[in-house]
């Protein structure tokens, strides 16, 4: 597994990127555009794969996708991926005010629609026909040609993950993926998926991986940890994630308290077992025996070990990033 890390921004990726980190993510967020860093990431690293984890898939056409990526890849040929999430039905509906309806078939369709404006070859006419997306354009400018670059799908729940193995190169875990839930749920649904597809390479695994280490103050960084835990789990998407673990009751509580903002209460209704399953956290010895004791949950590709975020400011951020590059020696035993 390739140890892989959000954008840290320029100057700390060059230090991580000699360190030995293999991938650099980005995404979307009212105030960062993932085209915009992707460039920047281009610009700042040599070797380091690169891409969003994720773009929001419907906030852009599909040719607004691939002609970003084109514009990289002239910059970082052969480093580039993509990853699309389809994003919460509120907010394709209420930011971007755009139809989200039957989000794993046009999903599914936009993969097929971004892919033809990034085969496309010079002198050919750019065709794609389907219920949500039709294309048919006829480039006459000399600036096409095929470009390969991996589409990976965001894939929380079964639908999406079966769909990343039907018409994606892969899949990317959310950070709240645990052992069983890769296992019982996302790599069997993944399975299906490439049962139907024509595509000869197994499907690749990214995945994102709640990392918090401070060797002096270790006790903040596991609360750090768990408040971010929490505040994903406020998210009912996620419930069928919440029964498959029993954690039902612990979740309860972590939803009122979020609902009346009491974010301690919130943190600590997010149980030592939930902690274990999913985070990275405390002092840097901590955080490697985690990952010795969690190899089956981690992605088996590329893993974006990812400070938490949720009320954590940019400098303890960065200081968690830096101090997670302490497990990269670790990361080939883990996986």
């Amino acid at each position: 597994m390739r140890f892989g890390m959000p954008w840290p921004g320029a100057g700390l990726a060059r230090e991580a990127e000699q360190a030995g980190v293999g991938a650099f993510c980005t995404g979307d967020f009212v105030d960062h555009d993932a085209y915009l860093t992707l460039a920047e990431m281009a610009a700042h690293t040599e070797r380091a794969l690169i891409g969003p984890a994720i773009a929001y898939a419907f906030a852009r056409t599909p040719y607004a996708h691939a002609t970003a990526l084109r514009q990289v890849h002239a910059q970082a040929p052969d480093r580039l991926f993509l990853g699309l999430g389809s994003a919460a039905y509120r907010i394709n509906r209420d930011w971007f005010g755009v139809p989200a309806d039957r989000p794993v078939d046009r999903m599914a369709e936009t993969v097929g629609a971004v892919r033809a404006w990034l085969h496309a070859e010079n002198g050919e006419r750019v065709r794609y026909s389907g219920e949500f997306h039709s294309i048919d354009a006829d480039v006459r400018a000399p600036v096409l040609g095929r470009l390969d670059i991996p589409v990976l799908l965001a894939a929380f729940n079964k639908g999406m993950a079966r769909t990343a193995g039907r018409v994606a190169d892969g899949v990317i875990g959310h950070g709240l993926f645990t052992r069983s839930w890769w296992n019982d749920v996302v790599r069997p649904a993944v399975e299906k998926g490439t049962a139907d597809s024509p595509r000869p390479a197994p499907p690749v695994e990214h995945g994102w991986i709640i990392t918090a280490v401070d060797d002096a103050a270790p006790e903040r960084a596991i609360a750090d940890a768990r408040r971010m835990i929490a505040f994903y789990l406020t998210v009912k998407t996620y419930d069928p994630f919440v029964a498959h673990h029993g954690w039902e009751e612990p979740v309860a509580r972590l939803r009122e308290a979020f609902r009346t903002g009491d974010t301690d209460t919130m943190a600590a209704a997010v149980t030592d077992e939930m902690l274990a399953e999913i985070a990275l956290c405390g002092t840097t010895a901590d955080a490697k025996a985690a990952l010795a004791r969690r190899a089956g949950s981690l992605p088996r590709d590329v893993g974006y070990f990812a400070p938490p975020s949720f009320l954590v400011n940019g400098r303890r951020r960065a200081a968690y990033a830096r101090s997670s590059l302490a497990l990269i020696d670790a990361v080939p035993t883990a996986a």
